[in-house]
């Protein structure tokens, strides 16, 4: 397995290729901790690509500087590795994730409505039942696939419920979410993934349609008979945002918890810690958040020249924000390398920052904390049944498999 030694360059290491991560694996942390202080604004080539490379931002304040401002700083033309290499998002100007502006601030207005936590209460309270029932039934059976028996059904089910998706495509859903964004393996193409993203935006152009028709209390019947201006919202604005609450809703919670699982069995004194009550929910949450940081990178264009740690950013220019380094910055973390469910302080970027920080936030971090409630109660120890499998992307972090055994608690 590889490592980074001091010996090694930095710029033989390809933040493009997904197989960097899992090579790497348990010396990622060090990793960064060198481009932090070696090279904090770092230029990456991209070989064999008509593209002429980018800037990596390590450094948290750094990063923190390049969320917040969007004057000098777009997402119009992408926001992730995957997009801005190929020059833009087809979502550009319609979905939220990468607009900007006036626009930005209504759609985001619009949908803020929906995701405000008065409106959650009900689907919060859902989510602690689903969490609690899921649980109990995996302690029930006593081995189980983590991932796939337990953290897959919490968030896609509440994202369904909020959108309002029928129980009976649910799992049809999930299947496409995965392949959208991540490979379980690397035999997956970026043509498997393309053609997902398509299936999920055909399915929501249908369901807008018959939301239209019949309204009910959910996103898709917002976004469907919202105006902005006395005018509706384009299909494409309908069914890009309806793709980027599944997607965002999604695996940002089911990849935390299931790495909470696998961390809780790592680190022995903090499940003793969070079962015995020594730490609370909502910092072990945020610890969690912080640790496993699931969304490894987000990314922007320059609009203006603009300099960044001595080092100058030319429009154009594409600039990652690397939140797996941020996360683990000595400058801001106390023994950051350390797994601490006390932890407080804790002003991880994992949901990003700014004006495009995430509308789920509240959200997850209540089904982080529904989970880490329901395993203090029903569990008294988790062991490895297995392997687990860690998915094969260069913009997530976490696992598709965690086989455990389960010992329940008296």
């Amino acid at each position: 397995m590889a490592t980074v030694t001091a010996a090694e360059p930095l710029t033989g290491i390809d933040l493009t290729d997904p197989q960097t991560f899992l090579d790497r694996k348990g010396a990622l942390v060090p990793m960064w901790s060198r481009f932090r202080s070696e090279s904090p604004v770092h230029w990456h080539p991209v070989e064999g690509r008509q593209v002429p490379g980018f800037w990596v931002l390590s450094r948290y304040h750094d990063v923190m500087d390049v969320y917040r401002d969007n004057k000098r700083f777009t997402s119009e033309r992408g926001n992730v590795l995957a997009t801005l290499l190929e020059g833009g998002d087809s979502a550009s100007g319609r979905m939220l994730a990468v607009t900007d502006g006036r626009r930005h601030r209504e759609l985001r207005n619009l949908l803020l409505k929906a995701f405000a936590p008065r409106v959650l209460e009900p689907v919060v309270a859902g989510v602690r039942r689903r969490a609690d029932r899921l649980v109990r039934e995996a302690v029930a059976r006593g081995d189980c696939d983590f991932a796939q028996d337990v953290a897959e059904h919490i968030p896609m089910a509440t994202i369904a419920d909020l959108l309002g998706v029928p129980a009976e495509d649910r799992d049809y859903l999930l299947s496409l979410t995965k392949q959208a964004l991540s490979a379980e393996d690397a035999g997956q193409s970026a043509e498997d993934a393309l053609v997902a993203r398509n299936e999920l935006l055909l399915y929501f152009s249908e369901l807008a349609e018959d939301r239209r028709d019949d309204p009910r209390d959910d996103v898709v019947s917002v976004l469907a008979t919202a105006t902005i201006d006395g005018e509706p919202l384009t299909e494409q604005e309908i069914v890009f945002n309806c793709y980027s609450v599944i997607i965002g809703g999604d695996e940002t919670s089911r990849l935390s918890m299931i790495c909470a699982m696998r961390e809780l069995i790592e680190h022995p004194e903090q499940w003793r810690r969070l079962k015995s009550g020594e730490v609370t929910v909502e910092t072990a949450v945020e610890e969690v958040l912080r640790w496993v940081t699931p969304a490894m990178h987000f990314g922007r264009r320059a609009l203006t020249d603009v300099e960044i740690g001595g080092r100058q950013i030319r429009a154009g220019d594409v600039v990652t924000l690397w939140n797996s380094s941020a996360n683990y910055d000595e400058e801001v973390f106390r023994d950051p390398e350390v797994f601490d469910l006390g932890r407080t302080q804790n002003k991880h970027v994992s949901f990003g920052y700014g004006p495009h920080f995430c509308l789920g936030a509240y959200l997850g971090r209540a089904e982080i904390a529904a989970l880490l409630t329901a395993l203090r109660t029903h569990v008294a120890e988790a062991v490895p049944a297995g392997p687990a499998r860690p998915i094969h992307s260069n913009f997530l972090h976490g696992y598709s498999s965690l086989p455990v055994s389960l010992r329940p608690a008296r």
